[in-house]
């Protein structure tokens, strides 16, 4: 299969283009039934004759070239009508009836506050050019009204929010909410590009419209992607400051599995400036070796690491209710657990050679010792709740 994705060098479109030729490339084995040869990149330094070729052998369009932000408005149907009529002009002329796609926006809809978009009336004029080209030829038509996108890699101070402020918190900016409760619609990139190999495949998610609404629908004339988040902008902003403020904190917010906080924290990252990259972590060194935290999370506790040096022992210690596990990552050593009030040893040989997680039981007082009499310990350390100084459920007492 031949894919020309046209402006492949913006957020979607590069975006889209990297998935393509991980597939291409076997890279990605996700989705086998996905046979992919050329990827045809279509931009603004392309040339009409690379355009020409493109049409000729594709076997399957995705058409995200648009104006966003044009100096003057009659670009934007110059940008978004014109050169969609241009592209489907070439097909036509060169007989390729191969499945389009089109990348439209919710302000198509012309509803509520996008009723004078310029840019709306635009993506309108382009979508009605689309369902007619697929009337006239029998082409596979798939029109998305895409709400906004976020991601890597979209552009800041242009035309997306969270683009802008993931970048102005990540590099020490200011950022400016004129209304905290203002509530978006928004699209993760990653969700976009599903949808897309979706439709490579014949799965695309059809839909018809009852206003702003997309409603499933087996034979509604548009398509689009059933996840999206609803969120505000306090919201954004109270999550990107958490984000922020975590590697002084340690404390890893939320991020369940698909949900926006996830794809918010992906996108935050993929802006910070390489001083930020890395970033110190408060070792607590003695005679012994160091005790250092590592991650500490809301409701599933912390992470830490301990290195003890030769022939140390550290520990001895237990909890009413905290548990942990110990999980030796380099050198030699033996851990020990004793249930108070009772003469029995538990004994644990352990090594960096053969990793293993070690359970520390409640009501169990226990230690860790270096058998080495070179090597340091190094231990990787998880407790099920964050330490509280005040509340520390530690009680001093030899194994």
């Amino acid at each position: 299969m031949n894919i020309l994705v046209t402006g492949a060098k913006g957020f979607a479109g590069r975006n889209l283009t990297e998935s393509l030729k991980a597939l291409r490339d076997g890279k990605d084995r996700t989705r086998p039934a996905l046979k992919i040869n050329e990827i045809y990149e279509y931009d603004l330094d392309s040339t009409p004759e690379a355009l020409d070729a493109y049409c000729e052998k594709a076997d399957f369009v995705f058409h995200l070239a648009g104006v966003n932000r044009p100096k003057e408005n009659a670009e934007f149907m110059a940008g978004n009508f014109g050169f969609s009529s241009t592209l489907l002009e070439k097909l036509k002329a060169k007989g390729n009836t191969c499945p389009v796609m089109l990348s439209s926006s919710i302000q198509a809809t012309l509803i509520g506050r996008y009723g004078q978009s310029d840019y709306g009336k635009s993506k309108l004029a382009g979508e009605e050019l689309f369902f007619a080209y697929g009337k006239e030829t029998g082409a596979k038509v798939y029109v998305y009204r895409f709400p906004n996108l976020f991601g890597k890699w979209c552009r800041p101070n242009y035309n997306s929010a969270v683009a802008t402020f993931c970048n102005n918190m990540a590099n020490d900016l200011p950022i400016t909410v004129n209304d905290p409760a203002t509530e978006l619609e928004l699209l993760y990139i990653d969700d976009l590009v599903r949808e897309m190999l979706d439709v490579l495949e014949g799965k695309a998610h059809r839909c018809a419209y009852d206003g702003l609404t997309p409603v499933e629908n087996e034979a509604g004339p548009y398509c689009y992607v059933p996840t999206t988040h609803k969120v505000t902008l306090g919201q954004i902003v109270a999550l990107l400051e958490r984000f922020k403020e975590q590697p002084e904190t340690l404390a890893m917010p939320e991020i369940p599995a698909g949900s926006f906080a996830k794809k918010l924290y992906s996108t935050y990252l993929s802006y910070l400036p390489k001083e930020k990259v890395a970033f110190p972590l408060k070792m607590n060194v003695d005679d012994r070796g160091s005790f250092t935290e590592l991650l500490k999370t809301e409701k599933c506790g912390q992470f830490s690491v301990n290195i003890s040096k030769p022939g140390i022992t550290k520990g001895q210690h237990w909890h009413h209710s905290k548990w942990e596990f110990f999980i030796v990552v380099s050198g030699h050593g033996l851990i020990q657990e004793r249930k108070i009030g009772s003469d029995e040893v538990l004994e644990f040989e352990v090594s960096g050679e053969r990793i293993e997680a070690v359970h520390m039981l409640p009501g169990y007082t226990h230690n860790i010792i270096n058998l080495s009499d070179t090597e340091d310990l190094v231990t990787v350390m998880w407790a099920n709740e964050i330490f509280e100084p005040g509340k520390p459920d530690t009680f001093f007492e030899k194994v």
